[in-house]
């Protein structure tokens, strides 16, 4: 393959990560003969045989560390950092390698200067379902891998319209929906990191107002790695429509799965949760359920399930789930108990 040193930087391969390329399949393939799962468009490995992929330890985290990033009410542990996260951080350092290579030679073979382009990676699944705490440790192990690359994550919340706009033109309560986004923004920031922009912002949502907080944004600096975490990230374009979508920018994608009735369960709870902690902030736009009673209190969440999320998983997310690179599967527990890689 052409160099384009003389045209400009090389993206290098990172010596510890290169290192493995030469044992990872070999890893892979072993780990496919025992679990006998190999058909079809994707491999599945049960916990087991993915968690021996791993091929050192040195980017584990601490208990406090873990505890720090996971979600309210969600179990995830360093086992599960171990088990789990480490592996998929590893094989997204092979993909990340070889699109910065690929890139490179790109822009070599066509004479340009190169501008960074980065690896972007989304993260999708269902409300309660974990993949906000999916997202922030993979932010955390991907930069602390070999060569310690600059990590942003951002979620879509805050390209919801604000509430005020939904209230308008009767979303408030499709609120998580994809007509509920901005979705013309949204691909322009995806767009703009992806093209290399020095400096891109966007806006900030708070989960106490329930909506967007005006005047601030979140800036974003030349990341080597996006990761955009969001119910709907990974969803088509339209039916019909040849217009572009944020998922044509992702570099790799992960799907948080579980089975509805699991999911309805662990909302249940981190509600509830809500309900002691966070709801009695003043200033929280659910306050009033802090006044509730108990019984009241479930009645309220379920309602809210029932009418809003479970309807948006159904309909927008669930659908979008085979279109991701890796999926992680979780049992009752909110455990993830395997992990299905797409082969194609």
């Amino acid at each position: 393959m052409t160099s384009c040193a003389s045209r400009g930087p090389v993206y290098p391969m990172i010596p510890h990560i290169a290192t493995s390329l030469e044992s990872s399949p070999l890893r892979l393939h072993n780990a496919l003969r025992r679990s006998k799962t190999v058909t079809g468009p994707w491999v599945t490995l049960p916990r087991a045989a993915w968690a021996r992929l791993a091929h050192d330890n040195q980017q584990r985290l601490d208990s406090e560390t873990v505890i720090r990033l996971r979600g309210l009410q969600d179990p995830t542990d360093v086992r599960d950092v171990a088990e789990v996260y480490l592996p998929l951080a590893q094989l997204l350092n092979l993909y990340r390698i070889n699109h910065d290579q690929l890139y490179a030679d790109s822009y070599g073979f066509l004479g340009i200067y190169p501008s960074r382009t980065p690896f972007v990676i989304g993260v999708a699944g269902s409300v309660a379902v974990g993949k906000s705490t999916t997202a922030r440790l993979l932010r955390e192990l991907l930069a602390r891998s070999p060569g310690h690359p600059q990590v942003d994550l951002v979620t879509t919340d805050g390209f919801l319209y604000p509430n005020a706009v939904l209230e308008e033109r009767g979303l408030l309560d499709r609120k998580g929906f994809p007509e509920s986004y901005d979705r013309r923004a949204l691909l322009d920031f995806v767009i703009r990191v992806k093209s290399g922009s020095s400096v891109v912002t966007a806006p900030i949502y708070s989960h106490t107002i329930y909506d967007i907080v005006p005047d601030r944004l979140i800036t974003i600096e030349s990341p080597d790695v996006l990761i955009l975490e969001g119910l709907n990230v990974l969803q088509p374009a339209p039916a019909g429509s040849a217009h572009l979508t944020v998922s044509d920018f992702f570099d790799f994608s992960v799907y948080v799965d579980a089975d509805a009735s699991d999911i309805r369960a662990w909302y249940l709870d981190r509600f509830m949760a809500l309900r002691k902690g966070a709801f009695k902030n003043p200033h929280s736009y659910f306050r009033e359920v802090a006044l509730l009673t108990e019984q009241e209190a479930i009645q309220k969440g379920l309602g809210f399930w029932d009418e809003i999320n479970a309807p948006n998983l159904v309909d927008n997310i669930e659908p979008t789930r085979e279109r991701a690179t890796a999926i992680l599967r979780k049992g009752s527990d909110h455990v993830i108990s395997e992990v299905q890689i797409r082969k194609i």
